[in-house]
């Protein structure tokens, strides 16, 4: 089960024999400065630095720094206490210290940066032009290398939002940022993956599909973003049982022993301009439907998969709310995969709510567990979807017949095949433990009037349990109590909300008295599901 990694794009660049006979005599003592900027290199300047007047230097223009015959590209912050950057130094944030290699007090040198050239591109898209595979490839590119500031990137989020990307642009762009980063490429003849567009708190399908398919025999490195606008995502969700922060290298030792993993894609390296990107999309509540599609494809394709399951969630209250919509980006993702030799299958299924009781971390790890040990308790619905799932995915086996798949899905987790297989996992990722507990900081929303309910606003509910801390305090979230279809008295509880710290407690318990997100009423009143199995 080999693999080969092809490393394409660097943030840092190796400098000519010329540049570095070029550098001038213009150097600073280098300082580390505690301050973690996500995925943006900063500078740190002192206003009372010889060469902040001579070289015309100011806040947030770019500017390279170049040590040890390497070059970074950074964003320049100007400062006035001496504690923090003295006047011969020049400090650098987390991320661009480490890039760098070099002990503190080392001598550097600092110089204006020349814009990057794909900005020009970003200034047509913007103005509604079409760009082509070598647009985004210098965008992206450029990206990585840290040339844009987060300003700039949001720039070219925005233009792209607003403008529409269209098929052969989408195209495009997830070839550019698969190459980005590194690609896996492995000698087993499947390599199966799925992942779900988002929108449905609680849906931790992936969880319980990885154990379930790699106690099959097929091989399944699942690589995961962290959460954008939800309470929590795969990533963060199996943060709560093992280490997901691991490099290509431990990764590929986990599914050797394995066949599976369940890790963040942003440490592994892969499409790493999506990781920046999305850091980026988070605070601005951006995810358009080009840039998801995108996103999706590029990490599947850097990770080595050779057959992909899309789940679409359809309901009033998801991404997709409409059936139309649904089959256009179901048309979309087949025509990107078919151009990049995937073998790609949507399914359209249920998102009228959340899937599973718990909306946060450590409350969807609870879930996941409960499904793989098979206890009553269990959240149905959640077991039910995985399975569906799962026996889609055994099916690209071609030695499972079409129609079995559910059953034999169905037969590795009720066996403790899945169970043990994901103990595995967790194991060699790393086991930080099985530790449900949750924040002593909670309260029970209560049904206004007797009924059923018939609708659940998954947004509202992300909204609460964001609110609450998740998905940074992992204890933090909403359980759910009742679910579409459910009869409640008035008064009865509808969930509980857990929160870490007291003013996130204040603002979700705030939130969710103004509007709970549940309507009560008859059962002939219940939402119907759209479903494809």
């Amino acid at each position: 089960m080999s693999k080969i990694i092809v490393k394409t794009e660097f943030v840092t660049n190796t400098l000519t024999m010329t540049e570095q006979n070029n550098q001038n005599d213009a150097q600073l003592k280098l300082r580390r400065v505690a301050i973690d900027t996500y995925h943006e290199n900063v500078a740190y300047l002192n206003r009372r630095c010889r060469l902040y007047q001579a070289e015309g230097f100011q806040a947030l223009s770019k500017v390279t720094v170049v040590a040890n015959g390497l070059r970074i590209f950074a964003v320049l912050n100007i400062v006035d206490d001496d504690n923090l950057v003295r006047p011969d130094e020049l400090g650098l944030a987390e991320q661009a210290f480490t890039q760098l290699d070099m002990e503190e007090g080392g001598h550097i040198c600092i110089a204006h940066a020349e814009p990057p050239k794909s900005m020009e591109a970003v200034r047509r898209k913007i103005e509604g032009e079409r760009l082509d595979l070598d647009d985004f490839r210098g965008i992206t590119r450029d990206i990585v290398a840290n040339r844009y500031s987060k300003m700039e990137m949001s720039a070219f989020l925005v233009g792209s939002t607003h403008t529409g990307l269209d098929r052969e642009e989408i195209y495009h762009l997830t070839r550019a940022m698969t190459e980005t980063g590194e690609i896996l490429k492995w000698s087993h003849g499947q390599v199966v993956d799925k992942h779900c567009i988002g929108g449905i708190p609680g849906n931790r399908t992936s969880m319980l599909i990885v154990p379930i398919v790699a106690a099959h025999g097929l091989l399944i490195p699942k690589t995961s973003s962290r959460a954008i606008t939800s309470p929590s995502g795969t990533a963060d969700t199996m943060s709560v049982l093992a280490e997901v922060d691991l490099s290509p290298e431990r990764m590929h030792d986990v599914i050797n022993k394995t066949h599976a993993c369940l890790v963040w894609g942003g440490k592994a390296r892969l499409a790493p301009a999506d990781d920046i990107l999305i850091s980026v999309e988070r605070p601005l509540g951006i995810d358009s439907e080009g840039q998801m599609v995108a996103s999706i494809l590029s990490k599947k394709m850097a990770a080595g998969a050779s057959h992909l399951l899309i789940d679409i969630p359809l309901g009033p209250s998801a991404k997709v709310r409409h059936m139309q919509q649904a089959l256009h980006l179901r048309k979309l993702f087949e025509y990107i995969g078919d151009r990049l030799g995937l073998h790609l299958e949507v399914i359209i299924t249920d998102g009228r709510q959340p899937v599973g009781r718990g909306i946060g971390p450590v409350l969807e790890a609870r879930d996941v567990m409960q499904v793989l040990e098979n206890l009553p308790e269990a959240p149905d619905d959640l077991r039910q979807k995985t399975l569906q799932l799962a026996g889609r995915i055994l099916e690209f086996d071609p030695d499972v017949r079409g129609g079995q798949g559910y059953a034999l899905a169905r037969d590795i987790l009720e066996s403790g095949r899945a169970l043990q297989k994901m103990n595995d996992i967790i194991t060699e990722q790393g086991s930080r433990g099985f530790d449900f507990s949750t924040s002593p900081l909670s309260i029970e929303m209560e049904a206004t009037s007797a009924g059923v309910v018939t609708t659940i606003n998954n947004y509202q509910l992300a909204r609460i349990a964001r609110l609450a801390g998740a998905p940074i305090a992992k204890r933090a979230g909403v359980d759910l109590l009742k679910k579409i279809g459910d009869p409640v008295k008035a008064g009865e509880a509808l969930y509980r909300i857990h929160a870490e710290f007291p003013a996130d407690f204040n603002f979700a318990k705030n939130l969710a008295r103004e509007d709970n997100g549940y309507t009560i009423g008859r059962e002939e009143d219940v939402t119907r599901a759209h479903m494809e199995f």
